[in-house]
This record gives C-alpha cells, sequence and structure tokens, in this order.
C-alpha cells in the first residue's frame, strides 16, 4: 500500500507536467521520449482495437488486457526510464485529469 502510494504521487505529479506540456504545445509537434514513435507502434500493434479517445476501465483491468500490458510494458525496459511505472490516464481525453476522469493504469 505505501509503495503503491508513492507510484500514485509520483504518476500525479508527472501527469500535472504532461498534461501542462501537451496544453501548450501543439502535440503533433512533441516528444516525450525518443521512443515515442516506436512505442505508439508497437501500442498500435499490440492494442490494435482500443479506443483511445474516450477509455473504457474493463478493457484495461480485465484479465486479458493485464496479460497484454504487462510483455508491452517490458517491451520497453531500458529504453525508457521507469517503464514500469503505473500511469494516470484520463479516461476522456477531451477532459481534464480530474477524480472522476483518471484511472491508475499498472
Amino acid at each position: 500500500p505505501r509503495v503503491e502510494l508513492a507510484w500514485a504521487m509520483k504518476a500525479h505529479q508527472h501527469a500535472q507536467v504532461y498534461f501542462n506540456l501537451i496544453s501548450s504545445v501543439d502535440p503533433k509537434f512533441l516528444n516525450l521520449t525518443k521512443a515515442d514513435d516506436q512505442i505508439y507502434g508497437e501500442f498500435r500493434k499490440t492494442f490494435r482495437d482500443l479506443k483511445i479517445d474516450v477509455l473504457d476501465p474493463e478493457e484495461l483491468k480485465s484479465e486479458p488486457a493485464k496479460e497484454k500490458w504487462r510483455p508491452f510494458c517490458l517491451r520497453f525496459e531500458g529504453v525508457v526510464e521507469d517503464f514500469n511505472y503505473g500511469t494516470l490516464l484520463r479516461l476522456d481525453c477531451r477532459k481534464d485529469y480530474t477524480e472522476e476522469n483518471t484511472i491508475f493504469g499498472e
């Protein structure tokens, strides 16, 4: 529980920084890591049908989804710092980070 809280706090801090970035720069000109294109390409191969504008928490937390997410994340070990940290995701990309519109993905 204490480790999860620390991860959640770090994820929240990252979310604030990244939200400020994506709110102030046109995302098509923004790279968050050197591997953005690789990550997105692998993401789309692995999660072809995942609707990303409005996320369904059940699609992220189900057992079949967890079986896909872990190997996906492991591909970026050594490529992305903190590759295995959880992240805060907005369920609806058109809305801000709020308690109702945020899910912690691990």
